[in-house]
């Protein structure tokens, strides 16, 4: 027997795509409502106010392993990439395993001391200028540039979400001002390899600011809520590191996106050609492996902010409240990993000519090209409730049913989604993380490994580990919220990234 609930076209007024739980149409028709009411002895419950999927420490240990020692770590990663690194132990970053691995076995004290002086060597008062100039101007770009206004997915408490869509216009206009501001333009304010220069005083004075920035989210998710989605566990490490609130705001400004977004996507952006200039300046000729490193990574978060909105309706924003994982995260460990393998070849250069670096840089953008037209094709067929063509056909979806409780009033409400299984979407979950991890994969290469050792792997392979971290806790979300239409649409795409193999 086919899934009961497999349609060819869309019926209903509201829906949402496999990941996303928007429900934005509050005007269904009564033959609509009337049919949900029918169909709620069968759906799913919707938890009130909580997360779709346990979080925490006491359900995550690697979770909990990784933010106790990602501070120090990322520390330890920005001074490995310095320049103070490059003369005090030249070349020693190319042999991790048998130049460091094996020197800190030969003498583990002298190791551990070292590596603490290393890490810590760098001032936080020396990147915060730098740093909060940076998310200076992003505010200002935040609460001047136009866009339409947009509406996340409405959460478990009724609350939907608004934004302003100026991402595009805000990574031009940035561009643009970084570009003018530096001694390439006609301000001459600062060099353009600044973001290099001060890159371990900046990410020592992120640590600190992120995490004081997330006792703050703590403390205000208990006290001062935005919504009604927030509240304690009861036990102060989980709230800080899983976060107390799903949308902090502060004077109107979204926290979650000014921070994950504006800040961290654009510093990504625009990190990879300051470091190219500095890879210049330092050694005279280009780095074909850099440079196209940076130019297609700057391609990619092009895309990211055209498709903003459709971030802003992940798993990362409705389902992840705002605490050291996520925020810390976007603040300290985005700038530190996702630039280390560009940051990496300022000091050793990749050696890479003209030509086999940019076949893997067609490889990268051809991933990225096929990672956005599988998010446009979700986005399509939102913003059709199922009526465009996927791939030349009629999609297939399933139309799953869920109920959500009205904190106040207790009184609940039954909601259609439609779990789209065509496209790109039927041949896997998640195929477009497939994309996503061949462009980050190639990125890394660019630094070609085999010369320099596997330290500039360290991006591909977090990556790599997130991403199924991600897979698997989506479909725990997916299945606490839609129970067995969420079976049933398992049973159409039952592999969750890479098909016929995971």
């Amino acid at each position: 027997m086919p899934p009961s609930e497999l349609r060819q076209r869309n019926t209903g007024a509201a829906y949402e795509s496999v990941l996303s739980s928007t429900s934005t149409d509050g005007a269904k028709t009564a033959a609509a409502e009337a049919a949900a009411t029918v169909r709620s002895e069968h759906a799913s419950n919707y938890s009130e106010g909580t997360n779709f999927v346990e979080g925490g420490f006491e359900s995550n240990p690697i979770l909990l392993s990784l933010c106790v020692a990602a501070p120090f770590t990322s520390l330890l990663m920005a001074h490995v990439t310095s320049q103070d690194m490059a003369t005090q132990y030249p070349d020693m970053a190319r042999y991790p395993i048998s130049g460091m691995l094996a020197g800190c076995m030969d003498a583990p004290v002298e190791c551990w001391n070292g590596m603490q002086a290393a890490a810590f060597s760098a001032s936080p008062q020396g990147g915060m200028a730098f740093i909060l100039s940076f998310m200076a101007v992003a505010l200002v770009l935040e609460r001047l540039l136009p866009g339409k206004i947009e509406y996340g997915p409405e959460t478990a408490t009724g609350h939907v979400p608004r934004y302003v869509d100026n991402g595009v216009p805000h990574f031009v206009v940035y561009t643009i001002l970084f570009f003018l501001g530096s001694n390439l333009g006609v301000a001459n304010l600062y060099d353009f390899g600044i973001m290099y220069d001060l890159f371990p005083e900046s990410l020592a004075f992120l640590n600190v600011f992120g995490i004081v920035f997330c006792l703050f989210l703590t403390y205000k998710g208990i006290y001062f809520p935005s919504t009604q989605d927030s509240g304690s566990s009861g036990s102060f490490v989980k709230d800080y590191l899983w976060g107390t609130e799903l949308y902090p705001q502060v004077f109107g400004l979204d926290l979650k996106r000014f921070i994950n977004c504006r800040f961290s996507m654009t510093f990504w952006m625009l990190a990879g050609f300051s470091y190219c200039y500095r890879s210049y300046t330092l050694h005279g000729q280009m780095d074909w492996g850099l440079f196209f490193s940076a130019l297609s990574q700057y391609l990619y978060l092009v895309k990211f902010f055209f498709w903003e909105m459709g971030y802003m309706r992940s798993i990362d924003i409705i389902v992840d409240r705002a605490g050291f994982e996520i925020q810390w995260g976007c603040l300290v460990y985005v700038p530190a990993v996702y630039t280390f393998h560009t940051r990496f070849l300022v000091q050793h250069p990749s050696g890479f000519s003209f030509a086999p670096a940019f076949v893997l840089f067609c490889v990268s953008m051809a991933a990225v090209v096929l990672n956005y037209m599988a998010d446009r094709e979700r986005e399509i067929f939102r913003a059709t409730n199922g009526q465009a063509l996927v791939w030349g056909k009629p999609p297939k979806y399933i139309e799953a049913y869920y109920t959500i409780t009205d904190r106040k009033t207790r009184a609940k409400q039954v909601k259609k989604s439609l779990l789209l299984a065509s496209g790109f979407w039927g041949t896997a979950r998640h195929f477009q993380y497939f994309f996503e991890l061949t462009a980050a994969w190639t990125w890394c290469l660019l630094a070609n490994p085999i010369h320099n050792g596997g330290l500039p792997l360290s991006y591909a392979v977090f990556l790599t580990i997130l991403l199924t971290d991600r897979a698997e806790r989506d479909a725990k979300k997916c299945h606490a919220k839609y129970g067995k239409y969420y079976d049933e649409y398992c049973e159409l795409v039952p592999y969750k990234i890479l098909p016929g193999v995971y």
